[in-house]
């Protein structure tokens, strides 16, 4: 479905849609006319295109024209409370049912609003009288925490919404709990009109062969930890931040409350408005901490997951990814959140620090969610592993340090073809690191005056060093985290030592003269 350029000034509030959202009402009303009472529908649409909204008018239309009651489920208490919002702004009377909620007067409502384990507690408890609902709509569908709900559900229509129909669990697959998808407008048709913003992606190679991957399907927040509240790591982080989103409203995404206490701590020391926050936060810390976050304009947000869903903040300008995932539902989320539009506001900017751009496409990519959700395993199988990942990389020099070598016209080193190489002709693996060194020495002679210039010009080659590192380990097949570190150290030693020891020779076969002294 196309949407039309004059849209924006389609809906303001309340019941005013946008065509597509229309469009969408009327093929989830459609199949409501042509399926039996219990058929689960799937509808998806990007973060950003109003689900809230098209559901809300979904419940506002059911009860005018059924006898039948609605339930919402959501995931989160402040969904709850977002959606209960929206329903009332839709007219549509309300009542939530938290733990601590009254249902006396439970026979004086059409439409209640649950989480999922309140709603389960209750209904085991036999506390709430479901014998009426005949539509129940499950927000962010793609938990598998609201299938062990469905039981008490089977004579009502299910209705599932998701920015991205791929189940939570690849044991339980969507399509084993919905009968059909229904696929909403694109993300790439829902920017170039305007209604959600252009993502820029920015991308730093990062080896994550270290991390470990959990029961859950995703990488343990132990082994993610490790990596990113890496001293290395941090650095680049705070570098990747200056380089592209810096004066910018910044939001992080970490895994782990400890990284991103370590990401506060490295960006308070580097003097920029910086805030932490987790799920330990207090409500009245979190509301303190959200305004704080809305009213600054180049405030730095570090969090750990707890805003992926639920958080609407347009004023966004740049979102950092500072950890892996292999969840594509993540991935969006995490993105989606800058992707509100402002008057002044089209485009965003987006840094990777998990090679996730990598592994699952440009945010916007044109998927085809229909084979997704029909089989799930073969796309989780066309996902490439880290090592597949990293194979492929080629460190590039950011363009600051790059200006610095400005005089060598090329400043890679393959590392794996030199080892192919010695190893056919018979040398020894160590030669590889001996003329990687000597390379180096090289470029940073060349773009020197004294061998003091080139040593510092040294100590700012510690991403190349470390890429290049990774991939001898990996050559030789032997990488314990000990091993790669005293590599890393000697590496640099013996670079600076060359540097001391054959600066002036180096020099004069560049220059044809020898340095002045």
């Amino acid at each position: 479905m196309s949407i039309s350029k004059t849209e924006l000034e389609e809906r303001d509030a309340g019941k005013n849609l946008y065509s597509y959202q229309k469009g969408a009402i009327d093929k989830i009303f459609k199949a409501f006319e042509e399926s039996p009472d219990d058929y689960h529908l799937l509808y998806q649409l990007p973060t950003g295109g109003g689900k809230t909204v098209i559901f809300s008018e979904i419940v506002r239309q059911y009860l005018k024209h059924h006898k039948k009651k609605v339930l919402v489920l959501t995931h989160r208490i402040e969904l709850c409370k977002q959606t209960s919002t929206m329903l009332t702004e839709f007219e549509v009377v309300n009542k939530v049912i938290d733990s601590k909620a009254d249902l006396s007067d439970q026979a004086e409502y059409s439409c209640f609003v649950a989480m999922v384990e309140t709603l389960n507690n209750r209904l085991n408890d036999d506390k709430l009288d479901i014998s009426d609902i005949g539509l129940v709509i499950i927000d962010e569908a793609h938990y598998n925490s609201f299938t062990k709900l469905f039981k008490f559900f089977s004579q009502s229509f299910i209705l599932g919404v998701t920015a991205t129909p791929l189940s939570s669990s690849i044991e339980l697959p969507m399509t084993d709990n919905y009968d059909e998808l229904i696929v909403g407008e694109s993300i790439e048709s829902l920017i170039s009109n305007g209604f959600l913003a252009q993502a820029e992606m920015f991308t730093y190679n990062v080896g994550l062969t270290s991390l470990v991957v959990g029961a859950n399907g995703d990488y343990t927040v132990k082994s993610s930890e490790d990596l990113y509240t890496d001293n290395d790591m941090l650095t680049k982080l705070l570098q990747a931040y200056e380089e592209r989103c810096k004066g910018k409203k910044t939001l992080i995404f970490n895994n782990g409350i400890n990284t991103s206490l370590h990401v506060y701590d490295t960006f308070r020391r580097a003097g920029y408005p910086v805030a932490h926050l987790d799920n330990t936060n207090s409500k009245k810390e979190r509301a303190m901490i959200l305004k704080w976050f809305k009213k600054t304009p180049d405030a730095i947000l570090s969090s750990v997951s707890i805003l992926t869903t639920g958080f609407d903040e347009p004023t966004v300008d740049s979102i950092i990814l500072n950890r892996a995932t292999k969840s594509l539902t993540l991935y969006y989320q995490m993105i989606g959140r800058g992707s509100r539009i402002l008057k002044n506001k089209k485009t965003f900017s987006v840094i990777d620090l998990g090679n996730n751009f990598h592994r699952f496409g440009p945010w916007g990519d044109n998927l085809d969610w229909q084979r997704i959700f029909k089989s799930p395993n073969y796309y989780l199988d066309s996902i490439l592993s880290d090592d597949e990942l990293e194979s492929n990389f080629r460190y590039e020099m950011p363009d600051e340090l790059r200006a610095e070598f400005s005089k060598s016209k090329e400043v890679y080193f393959d590392i794996q073809k030199t080892y192919v190489d010695s190893i056919r002709n018979g040398e020894s693996s160590k030669v590889v690191l001996e003329r990687s060194i000597e390379q180096h020495g090289y470029i940073c002679v060349e773009n020197s005056e004294d061998v003091y210039d080139a040593l510092g010009l040294a100590k700012k080659l510690g991403d190349d060093i470390d890429f290049r590192i990774q991939r001898y380990t990996k050559c030789i097949s032997k990488s314990t985290f000990n091993f790669v570190e005293w590599l890393k150290d000697d590496y640099k030693k013996k670079l600076n030592s060359y540097l001391r020891s054959n600066f002036d020779d180096v020099f004069e076969s560049i220059h044809g003269y020898p340095p002045e002294d």
